[in-house]
């Protein structure tokens, strides 16, 4: 009986663990302007990822071009608003990366929290500009607000009948 019990909270608990975990996604469009302070520079980028808020693994993809010269690193920084530099979370790619950069990065309690709180940022450093030429601030992505379908109602039943 108790073994039954034992199992029987084990997989309710697992069940709600499950349900209670999400991939969200998350983007950001990485530009001169951005920077801090501006930069003027023809680059641009774009940050795209998806977040298991259970493992805390943030699968992405950063993409750019027309920059002054090669990349020669690219990061994730935070915590800090758009207004704000703040230091390394954790490298995208290796030294020197070249687009399109992909992989995954596991994030702390703390650094899930600034992700949620939209206070990471993307950044591309190049030799020309070796603090960061391109940088997005890293955003949710939310699913478009979709209207309810129309009733399925014939054109006949809501015509209005002539008066004679």
């Amino acid at each position: 009986m108790f073994r039954r019990v034992l199992l029987a909270a084990f997989v309710s608990a697992t069940f709600i663990s499950a349900a209670s975990a999400a991939t969200l996604r998350y983007s950001a469009t990485l530009s001169g302007a951005r920077e801090i302070p501006k930069i003027d520079s023809k680059g641009k980028g774009k940050f795209e990822a998806r977040f298991d808020t259970e493992t805390k693994i943030l699968d992405y993809t950063l993409t750019f071009d027309r920059l002054s010269g090669p990349a020669t690193a690219a990061h994730i920084h935070g915590p800090a608003t758009r207004a704000q530099s703040a230091g390394v979370v954790a490298p995208l790619g290796n030294k020197n990366p070249t687009s399109p950069v992909t992989g995954t990065v596991t994030l702390t309690d703390d650094q899930a929290k600034a992700l949620a709180s939209s206070k990471l940022y993307v950044n591309v450093h190049t030799a020309a500009n070796p603090a960061g030429e391109i940088r997005g601030q890293i955003t949710r992505v939310h699913a478009p607000h979709k209207a309810p379908p129309a009733a399925n109602v014939p054109a006949a039943a809501t015509a209005i009948p002539e008066s004679k």
